[in-house]
């Protein structure tokens, strides 16, 4: 019970307190005076949150897809190439895996493959009830413009190591295989164009071969002579022959023979003779 008189007498547990009138509304006064000052704090803080991006991304920091879909589409194709899926396929909990950037969920990309496989873009394949994806020809073309956007940037705030590893290895692979395929190079000058090793040999041979059979119509029947003229001097002949053999004993390509529309027998000195199976003048991508 609280009466008010000259004394304030407060009424609990049987006792009664005397507290002097004064004393009573100073602490009245002092409790709204600390009501309105947390208030305030409360107000200012919601309006630096509204102003300052920073600090509402830290205060949210949200789930969900960083940057814009073209950017994540370009990232994801960039690591499926990375993981070597223009040669082979990957899991797709692998690459899902490698591609997440933080806050981000694998149910974030789902869209982005649906409209990857309906274009065409890459192959989606299910063995034992595992998923595996392919980067096609068209996927290649697609990374390569994707790369090349002035839209296509990493979130400045997270920039991973295997994201620039990805795009280094792929800004080397693009230039070994430029000055391959450029006519403007000199293809006379074996030193610094020269293909050094078996694996670069293969990437670059896979790439003359997709760039020829889209280019000419060939179904897949790629004359061994043109592979070989595209590639020039940046590789021996004896190499060559012994490179792309090695490609057929890996199931990359396989080497066909059969007879070619003119005859010419510099066009038959371009193609592969073995002892085994004879002249052979096309390969055939598996």
């Amino acid at each position: 019970m609280v009466r008010l008189s000259l004394d304030i007498e407060v009424t609990s547990h049987n006792l009664t307190y005397s507290i002097p009138r004064t004393k009573y509304l100073e602490q009245m006064e002092m409790s709204t005076v600390e009501q309105t000052e947390m208030s305030t704090v409360e107000q200012t803080e919601q309006t630096e949150m509204s102003t300052n991006p920073e600090a509402e991304k830290k205060k949210e920091n949200k789930k969900g897809l960083r940057g814009t879909p073209a950017q994540a589409t370009t990232r994801l194709l960039l690591h499926l190439w990375d993981l070597g899926g223009s040669k082979q396929e990957v899991k797709r909990k692998d690459l899902s895996d490698t591609v997440k950037l933080n806050n981000e969920r694998s149910g974030d990309y789902t869209d982005i493959f649906k409209t990857l496989e309906t274009d065409g873009t890459i192959k989606k394949t299910k063995k034992a009830r595992i998923e595996y994806v392919f980067l096609t020809e068209q996927g290649l073309q697609v990374l390569d413009s994707g790369i090349k956007s002035a839209d296509f940037e990493f979130d400045g705030s997270l920039v991973r190591a295997k994201d620039v590893k990805a795009v280094l290895n792929w800004i080397r692979e693009r230039s070994s295989v430029a000055k391959v395929l450029d006519p403007g190079a000199d293809a006379g000058q074996t030193g610094e164009n020269a293909i050094a090793s078996y694996e670069t040999f293969e990437s670059v041979v896979l790439e003359v071969y997709d760039k020829l059979n889209q280019d000419y119509n060939l179904d897949d029947l790629v004359p061994i002579y043109r592979i070989r003229r595209e590639i020039g001097d940046s590789v021996s002949r004896s190499q060559f022959n012994e490179w792309l053999l090695e490609m057929q004993a890996k199931d990359i390509l396989q080497l066909q023979g059969g007879s070619l529309p003119d005859s010419d027998p510099s066009q038959i000195e371009d193609s592969i003779t073995t002892e085994l199976s004879g002249l052979r003048c096309y390969a055939k991508r598996l």
